[in-house]
């Protein structure tokens, strides 16, 4: 089905193109079409005034008619659809945080747990960083800083 309104808005698109170009200027802006033209009189310029105005109406419905046709399947997408539907728990002592919140308040909620000492501690993300390189073979490793 889409196809076939495809082949109808291009052919629409194609005469309508045709007529407007077969239509008499009016300006005589440098001189250019102001003469005879393919049609002169009056009575064929309102066939072609007529004839542009239902293809452009042709043409915005096609327009319209592949724009629906292209958004049926499509699912309505909202940053509201991955939001928790009930608040998180909180701790006694901690302050409720907006449903979803911030990046702040997320961050806020993973350290939260890890400072109380609970074992909920989210696990630290891995550091992109590698491995620190064994000193060489010669030197001492450097002792860390007493406490």
């Amino acid at each position: 089905m889409e196809s076939v309104v495809i082949v109808i808005h291009l052919l629409v698109v194609s005469a309508l193109v045709v007529v407007v170009l077969l239509q008499r200027s009016e300006g005589g802006a440098l001189g250019i079409g102001g003469g005879g033209g393919f049609m002169t009189g009056r009575g064929q310029a309102n066939v072609l005034t007529r004839a542009t105005a239902i293809l452009a109406t042709i043409f915005f419905l096609t327009s319209i008619t592949l724009t629906i046709m292209a958004n049926v399947g499509r699912s309505n997408k909202s940053i509201f659809e991955g939001a928790p539907a009930q608040p998180a728990q909180t701790a006694p002592g901690q302050t409720p945080a907006a449903p979803g919140g911030g990046l702040f308040d997320q961050l806020k909620r993973m350290e939260q747990p890890a400072q109380s000492g609970g074992a909920t501690a989210p696990a630290a993300p891995s550091s992109p960083l590698p491995p620190p390189v064994a000193p060489p073979a010669g030197g001492t490793p450097p002792q860390p800083p007493q406490q």
